[in-house]
């Protein structure tokens, strides 16, 4: 992926990006993780707006985040003092909300004024844009619907991307924190039990060859990646992003590694090299 100076136009189509995001420690510690975000952030096109796909906003129903100043929510605890009082004072904006409420037929999208950005955004953005001065907006997952209803409501929002907008999911494609094993309280640890591996590299082939069926229907992907996702909120952001993928896009993986034994921090980029291709 090649760095890109300046603001986004319509004539580029933005990227879609999917972050492992991990601990929240990843905000204030300085580890190849954080640099991985960091080294995004400079090489991304700088978009009008963000908006993040979090595995810590689910809701009954879809939500956008409609607020002029969202604030920064430490929805955590153990972590030392320091974390709890990062704050991301990015702006919201809500004529963007009242967009994506717009664009969204296959649900029916509320506005939001009581939540804000969760660590699963403003931990990688803090790395990613750290002066915060992109608004930023966030998509709920709605948990009373499918995966595959889900993929379509994503599939909605594709005309963001020809207006400046960064959509970005943040999860891990492997979160078993019932089986983590954070040696000494750290959880990057660089290791993975076998079924972690398994299923990361296996997300990572069908990602490649486009196989989003068969990741939308992940409950028949065998024992590995049972284990990898006991509960499907770190894993459903990675499903709006392939969703919004084109047919020119190219793909870039980082921070492709396994921690704790059970989590994966694998992310990736979607772009098209090349904005006068067609969709």
């Amino acid at each position: 992926m090649t760095r890109r100076a300046g603001s986004s136009n319509s004539a580029e189509p933005m990227p879609v990006l999917f972050v492992g995001h991990g601990t929240p420690m990843n905000a204030i510690e300085d580890n190849e993780f954080a640099r991985g975000w960091e080294e995004i952030g400079r090489q991304l096109p700088r978009p009008r707006a963000i908006l993040c796909v979090s595995a810590h906003w689910e809701t009954s129903g879809t939500r956008v985040l409609a607020m002029a100043k969202p604030r920064t929510i430490h929805d955590f605890g153990g972590f030392p003092r320091e974390l709890s009082g990062v704050q991301y004072p990015a702006p919201g904006d809500i004529s963007l909300a009242q967009e994506v409420k717009g664009l969204v037929t296959r649900a029916q999208v509320g506005l939001d004024q009581g939540w804000g950005l969760d660590h699963g955004c403003w931990v990688v953005l803090r790395r990613v844009f750290p002066a915060a001065d992109v608004p930023v907006l966030q998509l709920s997952l709605d948990h009373t619907q499918p995966a595959a209803r889900l993929y379509e409501i994503a599939q909605e929002l594709d005309a963001l991307r020809e207006s400046g907008v960064l959509i970005i999911g943040s999860g891990n494609l492997v979160h078993n924190l019932a089986l983590a094993e954070p040696r000494g309280g750290d959880f990057n640890q660089p290791f993975g039990f076998d079924w972690a591996i398994e299923a990361d590299a296996l997300f990572r082939k069908l990602v490649a060859e486009r196989r989003d069926r068969e990741l939308v229907n992940y409950p028949a992907l065998g024992r590995a990646v049972q284990l990898a996702i006991p509960t499907n909120e770190h894993y459903l952001p990675m499903l709006f992003v392939i969703a919004l993928r084109r047919k020119d896009d190219e793909l870039t993986w980082f921070n492709a590694k396994p921690v704790a034994g059970s989590l994966t921090m694998t992310s990736f980029v979607l772009q098209n090299p090349d904005p006068r291709s067609s969709k």
